[in-house]
């Protein structure tokens, strides 16, 4: 059984720093990457970071290059996503997915779980 599970998310004002976790359990060894996406309201699910667990090679949306950073922790099977410079529109329900293979890490399609999401509210 594989299983993700974010936490950190929460309400903060514009310009403030939130650092989200996502724990993996269950077949984590096979893990290739990780990565974490978000969805706002109405709109289609984005991507945002991506980090393998080798060699750590991170990619990022273009948009959140230099406000967000993906950094992970294999003893902990945890990976996290520090977020600085919030802003209203970073509004959004974060997903962390896990994926086993290579390819293109923007597209969610090519992920292979997910969890359930942990909910940022930016107030201006």
């Amino acid at each position: 059984q594989v299983q993700l599970v974010e936490s950190g998310g929460g309400l903060v004002q514009a310009g403030g720093s939130l650092r989200l976790s996502c724990a993996a359990s269950g077949r984590t060894f096979t893990y290739y990457a990780m990565g974490w996406f978000r969805q706002a309201p109405g709109k289609e699910r984005e991507f945002v970071a991506a980090i393998r667990w080798s060699g750590r090679n991170t990619y990022y949306a273009d948009s959140l290059k230099g406000r967000f950073t993906i950094s992970g922790d294999n003893a902990k099977n945890t990976v996290y996503l520090q977020m600085n410079s919030l802003q209203p529109e970073d509004t959004a329900l974060y997903y962390c997915a896990g994926r086993y293979s290579s390819g293109t890490y923007y597209r969610a399609q090519e992920y292979n779980y997910w969890g359930q999401g942990t909910q940022v509210t930016v107030s201006s």
